[in-house]
């Protein structure tokens, strides 16, 4: 059993495929050959497209994140991390909201999944907050009246101790996810918006660059990427603005 260096060879762009259907998706991520970013299959796609969706990805050589959010009793997410892990994924999560059980019981699901068969185990992190929560909207209708940001880094602490490989939060929150969970703490960032895009229904969001510089590991991208006229040209845009924001860091 090896716990899964995903990533590592690839770039820190998760393409969201959030289509309705699995020839969509496949297109979608034909046109990306060559540039060696993710593939996010998040909840409109799985549940139109199955597993077997996953498997066509996982063959033409992508790497998975399934964003699919775990959030049940232990012994349940326990057999969905079981079977996540037998699909080949690199990395999937679960809700810190469930608590310190039911994210120990996701490892140890992966970890059974993968002992004795020699395949790395996907890495495992916890969502945090939503990008499209406010702090209003976690105090006034979720119920925690606390800030916003006390509240990532104390579920993003959960996370750690419960031994996850990292945290999905805003870049807003990276840097302090990193300073609280060691520099080797996964930070996966949504609210992703290249320069001058619509912010949409997103409250939390960061440029690909700020992002990176805020301590960002993986920047999980949709609209801008696969609503564009030309995706792989809106793609190759995003590389570029990450290489000259790095440049400029320098």
């Amino acid at each position: 059993m090896r716990i899964s260096a995903a990533g590592r060879d690839t770039h820190p762009i998760m393409v969201a495929l959030d289509v309705p259907g699995a020839d969509e998706a496949l297109a979608l991520a034909a046109r990306f050959e060559g540039i060696p970013v993710w593939m996010k299959v998040g909840m409109e796609l799985y549940y139109a497209a199955g597993p077997d969706l996953v498997r066509r990805l996982k063959a033409q050589g992508h790497r998975i994140f399934l964003d699919l959010k775990f959030h049940d009793i232990p012994n349940t997410v326990r057999g969905a991390a079981r079977s996540a892990t037998r699909l080949g994924v690199d990395m999937f999560n679960v809700h810190a909201a469930g608590g310190s059980a039911m994210m120990r019981a996701a490892l140890e699901g992966a970890l059974e999944a993968s002992a004795g068969s020699g395949d790395e185990t996907p890495l495992v992190i916890a969502v945090t907050q939503l990008t499209s929560t406010s702090e209003e909207t976690m105090r006034r209708e979720i119920g925690i009246d606390a800030p916003l940001a006390d509240v990532v880094l104390k579920y993003a602490r959960l996370a750690k101790d419960a031994g996850l490989h990292g945290v999905v939060s805003s870049a807003q929150e990276a840097a302090a996810v990193k300073a609280a969970c060691g520099a080797g703490f996964v930070t996966v960032t949504p609210g992703i918006r290249p320069l001058g895009a619509d912010v949409a229904d997103q409250a939390r969001v960061m440029t690909p660059a700020d992002a990176l510089a805020n301590g960002a590991d993986y920047l999980v991208i949709g609209r801008p990427i696969t609503a564009a006229n030309d995706p792989r040209e809106a793609l190759e845009r995003i590389v570029r603005e990450i290489g000259n924001g790095n440049a400029a860091q320098q």
